[in-house]
This record gives structure tokens, C-alpha cells and sequence, in this order.
């Protein structure tokens, strides 16, 4: 039996380099190896991603596959062109007849104000000027990109008016690799009006800051250089349409919700390493249970957990007997977070499912104001003015999906203090320290930067979406605030993915320093595969030593999608 303190590490190395084949022992004061940092992923070429848009088929599938990078080209189909020019022409009969916000009509407080055709053009570059007036960091390439064809889409539905050339020429922006620089700040999420003004300066070629081949830069000068022409005329009504609706919320939800399934899978794979270092009790992952609660994500989750434990001899009455034979008592059941953690987990996986039907949805809709329609009864178009555009649904869902985020912080912050504590842990060493106790101390400190950011996401979780004022003299009296709570999502997935790595390196650091008194039982296979790779990056921790990069390295392990449960545990 290895005396307390001493570490035990398992130098992973098979044909799949996942394996445990080998125990080192490094006593206190041995030296130990700085690890490397995580190789960048090799660059492969990756296949265009060819997108027909015709408004009513735009998949989750393509939207991730573009926030992840891979390239697109993007074009509508005959059919949708053909709506939408059919579409033009009968709203361009019916205006005369009407009064029509935003097309003959100015906006918001101004609404009542007439525009005579003569003015039309002009109008148009004016509604984006006027609305572009957002500030802050710069949404990311990635999302700007989705957003764009979220718009060409949803135009392509053919109920708001414009020309195919409008939301072709915003293709052309994406396939030409044009990226409008969009402010994050000034949407209150009922529309998404000045980042998407921004977009719409680019693509009629003003001085709009854009993104091209690692330049930034004026569209006027650099849509050229992307081969573009560098001027776009907007006719009567073709403005308010790039403006209106929620689609940099829609694109900014949707990389959340990609994000945050990533995360949902490194939570489980983190609660597996947890559930071997403290020997844990199986039967709150029993499917019988589970199945009582009729929860479909829970059954799923709890069947993940089984896989990744599966073959575990350390999770036994003869696991937890081996490592201290002469203090051993019957272990009756584990805390609150051990059990309850798969339904935690669930609640999880239950709101990413709500919000992946909410964007399907959304990506193949149409939210703009006014719409037009072709009457019901007699012949021609009439426009329809309504509030079609507002985001209060993806604001909520973003609130809905933060509470779980911070729930799921909570639960792995509760877990990772476990392990400081000889009696929580069932016997690990104090702090995690590997070397002799009291002279090192351990991981204390890892553990509280896990703490202190419960704090800050707890604030952030604080749901936006009840939080509406009025603004615009009164005609906008309600707004969701949902681009505000799509921010904070994405501030708590940053500080999730911390407190993960948190976990994941002291349950890591809790199995090697017991692995030598637990021999030989085996970890799971699935575990076991987690804990090598893991190791590939950071080594364990003997005597004490400069924390930060360790930290850091496995924070970018799990925010590159390396640490996750392994493909046959799924």
C-alpha cells in the first residue's frame, strides 16, 4: 500500500493512445515534467458546405457546421426567386392604396410621417444609417455569417417584399468571404436593428467596417477587392426588412446552443472521473429508477453514465473496501449532488432540445414588419402590420438555458470541493495534495477559482427577459432584452467551461493519487480513455507547483472539444 501523499500516475500508450498500461510512482520533491501545451488540431482541408435556401428548410446541422468554420456557399433556389419577385410585384400594385410602414410611411415615432416616391431611395440608406449606432466588441465572423443567411432564408419565404437580389447580395457578402464587422451592443432584442443595420451599410457599399482575407476595412474599398461590385441600390420597402426581425438573436442563440451541447457532454464525462475517484454508489444511475421519473433526457443521461462506468471495479463495496481495509463501513448512499446529479444533468439537455425546436422554427420563418400576403378573398397583395419581429421567445429561452448553465456550474463547483476533503472524498489525501501534506498544499487554491466565478454566473443568470422598458416615445413600450440575455449565456458558458476544467483536473488528480493503493482493479474503459487523454496534456501533480498553466491547459482542452465523453460511451 502506497503511504498517503504519494502519487501514482498512469502513463497512458496504446495503438488509440487512450489506454493505462504502465503505474509510475513519483515521490514528493521528484521532479516533474512540464507539460506541453495541447497541439493545434491539423488543418484538413474541410468540404464546402453547398446551402439551397428556400425558406423552409434551413437545419440545425448547417448551422452549426458553419459556427464551427467550415466553409459555405450559398445560393436560393428558381422557386424561392420566383415567390419572391411574384411577391414584389403584387406588394408594389398594392401600395398606392395603403399607407405602409416603412415603405411609404417613415418609422417609429416618425410613423405617421408620408414619403413620396421620389424620397424612396433615399430613405432607404437613411434607415440604415440612422439605425447603425450599436457599439462594443464585434459579434464573431462565424455568427455574422449565420446570421446572413439566416436573413437570405427567412426573405426567401417571400412575404416581406424585396427583390431576390437583396438577400442574394447578402450571399454574395458570405460566399465572396466579406464579413460585416456587427456591433453587440443596442439590440434590446425586439429586432435586431443596429447590428443588422451595420450589416446592411456593408452590402450597399458605404463606409461600414468589414472583414476581408484577414483585412478590416471600409466595404467601399474592400468589396472590390472581394470582387464584388461595390454599390447596391435598395428600392421602396427593401431596407426595413434587413433590419427587422431577430436574426442576429436567432445566430447568436444558435451558437449558444452548440456550445452549450459540447458543455452538456463534458459535464457527464467530468461527473464519470468524479464518480470513480470518490468510489461512488451506482445505484442513483440505476435505469429503474430513472425510468420512474419519465423524463426522457434523465433516462438518457443516467444510460451515458452507466456506459462511461461500466467494468469500474473502483465504484464497488470491494472498491471502497481496498482503499482503506481497516477503516471500511458500508457506504448507504452518496450526497444530495452525487445522486441527484444525472437529473441535474437532464434539466440540462431538456432545455438545449426546447431551444433547438425554437431555432428550426425561427430559421424558417418569417419576422419581419409589415408582411404581405395575397388576399384571401379577390385578386392581388395587401401588407399585414404586426409585431412579427419581436424576440421574446428566444429571450426567454436564453434566460431558460442560462439557469441550467449556472445549475450545472453549481453542481460541478459542489463536486470538485468534495475532493478537497478527506471525509467528503472518502479518503483522499487533503487538498488533493500530492506530496506530503501540510508541507504542499495540494489543489485549495485550483478549487476556488471554481467558486468564484458561482458568484459572477449566478448574477448573469439573472433572466433579462423581465427586465423590459420603454424606449422611442412610447411605440416601443415592451422589449425582451433578449440579445442582453443571449450575452449573458455566452459570458456563462466562458466561466462554465472554467469550472469543468476545474473538475475534470482534480477528479483526474483524485484517481492518481489513490491508483496505486487501488491496484489492480481497473477503472471503466470509457474513464479510463478520459483520464489518459487528459494526461497527455497536464501531468499529475506531486510536490506543489505554478497552477495557472496547468489550469489553463485543460481549460482549452475543454473548450476545443477534446475532453468529452468517448464516442462508445454515447
Amino acid at each position: 500500500m502506497a503511504p498517503e501523499g504519494t502519487l501514482i500516475t498512469k502513463v497512458a500508450r496504446t495503438t488509440t493512445g487512450l489506454g493505462l498500461v504502465a503505474a509510475l510512482c513519483v515521490v514528493p520533491g521528484q521532479a516533474v515534467a512540464d507539460p506541453v501545451a495541447p497541439p493545434a488540431a491539423p488543418a484538413v482541408p474541410a468540404k464546402v458546405l453547398d446551402l439551397v435556401l428556400d425558406g423552409r428548410s434551413f437545419s440545425l446541422r448547417d448551422a452549426f457546421a458553419i459556427l464551427r468554420g467550415r466553409p459555405v456557399s450559398a445560393r436560393l433556389t428558381p422557386q424561392a426567386r420566383e415567390i419572391m419577385a411574384r411577391t414584389r410585384a403584387g406588394a408594389l400594385a398594392a401600395l398606392p392604396g395603403q399607407r405602409v410602414y416603412g415603405w411609404n410611411q417613415a418609422l417609429g415615432p416618425l410613423k405617421d410621417r408620408p414619403l413620396t416616391p421620389e424620397q424612396a431611395e433615399q430613405f432607404q440608406r437613411n434607415v440604415l444609417r440612422s439605425h447603425a449606432a450599436g457599439v462594443g466588441d464585434p459579434l464573431p465572423d462565424h455568427v455574422v455569417r449565420l446570421a446572413l443567411i439566416l436573413k437570405a432564408n427567412q426573405m426567401a419565404r417571400g412575404k416581406v417584399g424585396v427583390r431576390p437580389e437583396v438577400p442574394q447580395r447578402l450571399l454574395d457578402l458570405v460566399n465572396a468571404g466579406v464579413v460585416p464587422r456587427m456591433p453587440q451592443i443596442g439590440s434590446l432584442g425586439t429586432g435586431d436593428l443596429q447590428p443588422q443595420a451595420a450589416a446592411g451599410l456593408a452590402a450597399i457599399g458605404e463606409n461600414a467596417p468589414v472583414r476581408f482575407m484577414g483585412q478590416e476595412g471600409p466595404a467601399s474599398e474592400l468589396l472590390p477587392r472581394a470582387g464584388l461590385p461595390r454599390d447596391f441600390t435598395l428600392q421602396a420597402g427593401e431596407a426595413l426588412p434587413i433590419v427587422s426581425g431577430s436574426t442576429v438573436l436567432a445566430a447568436t442563440l444558435m451558437h449558444a446552443v452548440d456550445r452549450a451541447t459540447v458543455l452538456a457532454d463534458q459535464a457527464e464525462a467530468a461527473f464519470a472521473l468524479f464518480m470513480e475517484a470518490t468510489r461512488a454508489e451506482r445505484g442513483s444511475l440505476d435505469a429503474r429508477t430513472h425510468a420512474e421519473r419519465h423524463i426522457p433526457e434523465e433516462n438518457a443521461v443516467s444510460a451515458r453514465l452507466r456506459a462511461m462506468v461500466a467494468g469500474s471495479r473502483w465504484m464497488t463495496d470491494e472498491g471502497r473496501r481496498k482503499l482503506d481495509p481497516a477503516n471500511y463501513e458500508p457506504r448507504i448512499q452518496d450526497s444530495v449532488a452525487v445522486r441527484a446529479a444525472p437529473h441535474i444533468l437532464a434539466g440540462l439537455r431538456h432545455e438545449i432540445a426546447d431551444a433547438r425546436r425554437t431555432l428550426v422554427r425561427e430559421a424558417n420563418s418569417s419576422n419581419s414588419n409589415p408582411l404581405i400576403f395575397r388576399r384571401e378573398q379577390g385578386e392581388g397583395y395587401e401588407f399585414v402590420m404586426g409585431g412579427n419581429w419581436d424576440g421574446s421567445m428566444m429571450g426567454h429561452v436564453a434566460d431558460s438555458l442560462n439557469a441550467e448553465i449556472t445549475d450545472v456550474g453549481v453542481l460541478s463547483q459542489e463536486l470538485s470541493g468534495r475532493l478537497l476533503s478527506p471525509r467528503w472524498s472518502y479518503g483522499l489525501p487533503a487538498n488533493l495534495a500530492g506530496g506530503s501534506v501540510g508541507l504542499n498544499s495540494g489543489m485549495v487554491q485550483v478549487q476556488t477559482v471554481a467558486a468564484a466565478l458561482i458568484p459572477e454566473m449566478q448574477a448573469r443568470a439573472t433572466p433579462a427577459g423581465t427586465l423590459s422598458r420603454p424606449v422611442k416615445d412610447g411605440q416601443e413600450d415592451h422589449n425582451t432584452m433578449a440579445m442582453a440575455s443571449a450575452r449573458d449565456l455566452h459570458e456563462n458558458l466562458d466561466r462554465l467551461e472554467t469550472v469543468l476544467a476545474v473538475q475534470y483536473l482534480m477528479a483526474a488528480q483524485g484517481i492518481d493519487l489513490i491508483a496505486g493503493r487501488m491496484a489492480p482493479l481497473p477503472l471503466a474503459a470509457a474513464t479510463r480513455a478520459l483520464h489518459a487523454e487528459l494526461r497527455r496534456y497536464v501531468t499529475p501533480l506531486g510536490d506543489d507547483r505554478y497552477m495557472t498553466p496547468d489550469l489553463e491547459r485543460v481549460i482549452r482542452l475543454v473548450r476545443e472539444r477534446r475532453l468529452t465523453r468517448p464516442a462508445d460511451a454515447v
